[in-house]
């Protein structure tokens, strides 16, 4: 008999999304994610707050790869501040923006959905740093990961696979540890830019547009309180696929041993 996956309800509410990385997935993300809470202020729904965090400034490579105009890469802007200033402008929102590396301390707290876009270990072993729910996006040349999770408390996981009560998901620091390490990870992560292998054309033009949609749709189940019952997709561009891991016991079990 197939079990049926389970429901995520983690225990807090979000206040604030807080995307860092604008790069290939996160400038797409960005725009996705303004989407959804101007959906939401059209509605009358809860509006949470939107920070957007990455010290980058826009190259003339990111161009036509990134969501990013000529303009924009001739003044060399700054990615957070240029997406944020877009995004208030035309949807009439209030996203703040910092040109800075993320700090658990000063950009997060324990009510923030991080979405974490970034492309190294020391990124994301500050992002690991926040106890709160997160999303983390990785790919590399055709196919990449989603992961859902708050807490890398192994027992928390393990009382909530016993319970049937999943209040809590283990995060990509537990299913994929070596992501915090600087060697290769189980997904490789390329020294170079997206942009730079984009042009080399050691990555996919679109993968990140991907990534940034299916993780989108993870954030709009969770700010419409709809039903999350997956804790991580894959995606490949190359075979055209998107694979999410149902939320059973079963699943975690494979996915916490490996």
């Amino acid at each position: 008999m197939i079990s049926q996956p389970a429901r995520f309800d983690p225990p807090q509410m979000i206040q604030e999304v807080v995307l860092v990385g604008a790069g290939g997935t996160g400038s797409q993300l960005a725009r996705s994610i303004c989407r959804i809470v101007y959906d939401l202020k059209r509605r009358r729904k809860h509006i949470p707050t939107i920070r957007i965090v990455d010290p980058d400034r826009i190259e003339i490579s990111n161009v036509g790869r990134q969501l990013y105009t000529q303009a924009e890469a001739d003044a060399g802007a700054y990615k957070a501040e240029s997406l944020a200033r877009r995004f208030n402008y035309s949807l009439g929102l209030a996203v703040e923006w910092f040109n800075e590396p993320f700090d658990a301390d000063k950009h997060a707290g324990r009510y923030s959905l991080i979405c974490g876009a970034v492309d190294n270990h020391l990124a994301r072993r500050e992002i690991a740093r926040a106890e709160c729910l997160t999303l983390d996006c990785g790919n590399h040349a055709e196919s990449g990961q989603i992961v859902l999770g708050n807490t890398d408390d192994l027992e928390l996981v393990r009382q909530c696979i016993h319970t049937g009560r999943y209040h809590y998901l283990p995060n990509f620091t537990l299913l994929f540890p070596a992501l915090l390490e600087p060697d290769p990870a189980p997904v490789p992560q390329p020294a170079a830019s997206c942009a730079e292998l984009v042009e080399t054309g050691a990555q996919s033009l679109l993968i990140n547009d991907l990534i940034a949609t299916v993780a989108a749709q993870y954030v709009y189940k969770l700010l419409n309180h709809e039903p999350v019952t997956t804790f991580l997709s894959f995606c490949d561009a190359g075979s055209l696929n998107v694979k999410s891991i149902p939320l059973t016991a079963d699943n975690l079990r494979v996915y916490l041993a490996r």
